[in-house]
């Protein structure tokens, strides 16, 4: 930061208004009264989401060109007003006078939003009206800062297409793949047989249905959070003690290169067990291990294909949260050629294939983290005066 930039507070150069809440019987959803929001639920890049929720009484308002802050997990990310609104306990007003430019400050929030820390030097939980108003601030010349946030907005402009091109490659080397299953499962030879998942698996059970008591160690302990990626996440896993292992254990326990398919969550998403160790698995998880007839990489791929995915939707179960029960799992069919050969030949096609999607997503997730350092490196510039 250059010497000659004034550090203000910014209860010295805004207004800050903490949100509060109406009683709950103000509410509505038939857009009676003024807009409400709650919290950074309705957040996008830059500028508040349409409002899904309004209130005839109103406690705190916001007007259009208002900067609203998350105070309450997380703190500290932003967004713009862009209309009168009510807000609630998560969020507050930063009201810019004469002093600051709204965009300047603005880029400074999203630069810190990750700084926000108390006296102890702790990241917030919450943030009040006070720790807001004692934030320190640069406050360079207003000419100075519609010059940065020119510059700001011209490159972030530039970035984001990048970001859009880059994520726009991404899901369309995962289309590319989709299309790729598809071609194959969906147009079968006419000497393929075609089964259901019944009569080709030994085994299509789940894990147990009783919520375990956890550990800091002991037996693996998997859900379907574990494999929504279509692998399976060893990283970031729980445990249970031996006696609830045991229990379990009247179940047929996983084993290396069985599938293990999400029920519910991101459904129909499918992964092989990769490592030869014990663990247990949750009711969330569909256990299957198939027969001579289909092999376990060639079940993989078709079950994670759009042909599987279609069948599965068509079975999903229940309101709020559908999930895959066992039986409709059971009924979906399976089309394969009859040699083990051949679905070793279609298995090794696809590895190939999936190994060069893979390299380009790879490609792409990296671009974008460049460009999000990128971000940063610039606002970085922006507040040491060096743009």
């Amino acid at each position: 930061m250059t010497n000659d930039w004034e550090i203000k507070k910014i209860g010295q150069v805004c207004l800050v208004i903490a949100g509060q809440s109406p009683e709950g019987k103000y509410y509505n959803t038939k857009s009676d009264g003024l807009p409400f929001y709650q919290g950074k639920k309705d957040f996008t890049d830059k500028y508040i989401g349409k409002p899904t929720k309004w209130t005839t009484k109103v406690t705190k308002e916001a007007v259009a060109g208002d900067i609203l802050m998350s105070v309450r997990a997380p703190v500290g990310p932003v967004n713009f007003s862009t209309q009168k609104i009510c807000i609630g306990r998560g969020l507050a007003v930063i009201r810019t006078s004469e002093l600051i430019d709204k965009n300047f400050l603005f880029y400074f929030f999203i630069k810190h939003e990750n700084d926000l820390v108390g006296n102890e030097g702790a990241v917030f939980n919450s943030i009040n009206k006070s720790q807001i108003e004692n934030i320190k601030v640069p406050n360079p010349s207003i000419p100075d800062q519609k010059r940065i946030v020119k510059i700001l907005d011209k490159a972030f402009a530039a970035i984001d297409k990048a970001k859009a091109n880059a994520e726009k490659n991404l899901q369309n080397s995962r289309e590319l793949f989709d299309s790729y299953l598809n071609k194959i499962f969906a147009n079968p030879c006419e000497d393929w047989k075609e089964k259901t998942f019944k009569e080709v698996c030994a085994k299509i059970t789940d894990g147990t249905h009783q919520t375990p008591k956890y550990f800091d160690d002991g037996v693996v302990f998997l859900s379907s959070k574990n494999v929504t990626s279509g692998k399976i996440n060893w990283d970031n896993i729980k445990y249970i003690d031996e006696k609830q292992h045991l229990e379990m254990h009247k179940r047929v326990a996983p084993r290396l290169n069985d599938i293990l398919l999400a029920k519910n969550g991101t459904t129909g998403v499918a992964a092989m067990v990769d490592r030869d160790v014990v663990f247990d698995i949750y009711v969330s998880l569909a256990h299957i291990r198939v027969l001579d007839e289909v092999t376990p990489n060639y079940m993989l791929f078709f079950i994670n294909s759009p042909v599987a995915k279609k069948q599965f939707n068509k079975r999903l179960k229940g309101s709020g949260v559908p999930n895959l029960h066992l039986e409709e799992i059971r009924k979906v069919a399976i089309p394969f050629p009859t040699s083990i050969k051949e679905q070793n030949i279609i298995v090794e096609r696809l590895d190939t294939f999936s190994s060069k999607i893979k390299n380009l997503e790879t490609i792409c997730q990296q671009k974008l983290t460049n460009l999000e350092e990128l971000k940063k490196s610039i606002l970085q510039k922006a507040f040491d005066g060096q743009l």
